[in-house]
């Protein structure tokens, strides 16, 4: 047991511990309207199974990262497991929508295992060498959120949405089954007590290039939060697709999330976090608005808009793996509290737009406000990747691998 606890995860552990984290988002997603009629509530309230999970998950963000930092990778990741799945357990047998909610905030335990696995490859890569690795990670578990929403359909329009939870249970004490045996230790420099560890915090505060790296990152999944918590309502309103169709039609916006994560993996070593961001703000920007054009013009279908949104998600292949590289690159000592401090931010920020799409979004113009909610979060992400970038060209900073 000693030395499992000291054998770094191997890649395909860092790959399921994060896929699991982003399929705990979406995979019920395409059920959200049976179980809004399912308890009798109305579709804002059934949502707030997305947005009150994000809600939570930005506190998880704050506490894992630095507790990690504090007493090492391998507990906290392993209770955030436990915890998940005793909660999954807890949404299947809810009786009620608070129940269901309550057990649903629970869940957002699991966060440690997307917060651990970029501290992880922080930890056991040269900072040039992280972006790729996130890339590579984050191309390979997009398998997962891409299958989650068809899996998920098909369970809802088999067995009902409960099924989805016990697929969740399931799926989290195997995880753990596997992380005990595998996932050792990687954090050789703790910090000596916790509230030092705390204290740390003001120094990624006072980075313009940290919140510049956070700001986009927030923008950028902000377009895949507006996507899956709009797209239910506006897709089926729009052309009457069942949840397992839908399902299908959701997990569209992944492959173009594994292919830019792809492209990342490749090309990263070569150019800067900064240009990366960029690139990929450009090419979501170019797909939203095209699809936008083509509604304009009656071309009105669930390829104008599915196929705009596979842009959104290769653009975030695309920016993501730097930007979060960045983020953990500027302080190596504190990457856990890194992950933690801008993850919480780009889950609040998330879990404040999924409150506002899902407030406002309607069957009559739902295509149109799901397009250009998500328009305008790409805009404000290439906004803060240019700002990463003004900071390094006009204010003579140091690069971000060189620990200032």
């Amino acid at each position: 047991m000693a030395y499992v606890e000291r054998t770094p995860p191997g890649f395909p552990t860092l790959v399921l511990l994060a896929a699991l984290s982003v399929l705990s988002l979406n995979m019920f997603v395409p059920s959200l309207p049976h179980i809004a009629a399912d308890f009798a509530v109305d579709y804002a309230l059934a949502s707030l199974a997305v947005a009150g999970y994000m809600a939570t998950t930005a506190i998880m963000h704050l506490l894992i990262g630095p507790l990690s930092d504090r007493f090492g990778r391998r507990p906290l990741l392993l209770a955030g497991l436990g915890i998940f799945s005793l909660a999954s357990i807890g949404c299947f047998l809810a009786a009620n929508i608070w129940i269901f909610l309550g057990f649903r905030v629970l869940q957002s335990a699991i966060v440690a295992g997307w917060v651990l696995s970029l501290a992880i490859v922080r930890d056991t890569s040269e900072p040039g060498e992280t972006a790729s690795r996130i890339g590579y990670v984050t191309m390979v578990m997009a398998i997962g959120p891409m299958l989650g929403p068809m899996l998920g359909g098909a369970l809802d329009d088999v067995f009902g949405w409960r099924a989805n939870f016990a697929c969740y249970a399931l799926l989290g004490l195997g995880t753990f089954a596997w992380c005990w045996v595998d996932a050792g230790e990687t954090n050789r420099n703790r910090s000596s007590t916790l509230t030092r560890q705390f204290h740390e915090y003001p120094a990624l505060v006072r980075s313009r290039r940290f919140w510049g790296y956070t700001l986009c990152m927030v923008f950028s999944t902000g377009t895949f939060y507006v996507f899956i918590t709009g797209v239910p309502l506006a897709a089926s309103a729009a052309f009457g697709l069942s949840a397992a169709t839908l399902g299908f039609y959701m997990g569209t916006i992944t492959v173009g999330f594994a292919f830019g994560s792809f492209l990342s993996g490749r090309l990263a070593r070569r150019f800067e976090f900064s240009t990366m961001m960029i690139a990929g703000r450009i090419v979501a920007l170019c797909g939203l608005t095209g699809g936008l054009l083509l509604f304009a013009f009656g071309q009105v279908s669930v390829f104008s808009l599915f196929g705009a949104t596979i842009f959104a998600g290769l653009g975030n292949g695309l920016t993501m793996p730097s930007a979060n590289a960045g983020a953990m690159s500027l302080r190596p000592q504190l990457a856990g509290s890194a992950a933690g401090l801008a993850g919480a931010t780009t889950v609040a920020g998330g879990a404040a737009l999924t409150s506002i799409v899902g407030a406002i979004i309607t069957t009559e113009h739902g295509v149109w406000q799901l397009l250009g909610a998500m328009l305008v979060c790409v805009v404000a992400g290439l906004a803060a990747a240019v700002y990463v970038r003004r900071v390094d060209r006009l204010e003579l900073e140091p690069p971000p691998d060189s620990g200032s």
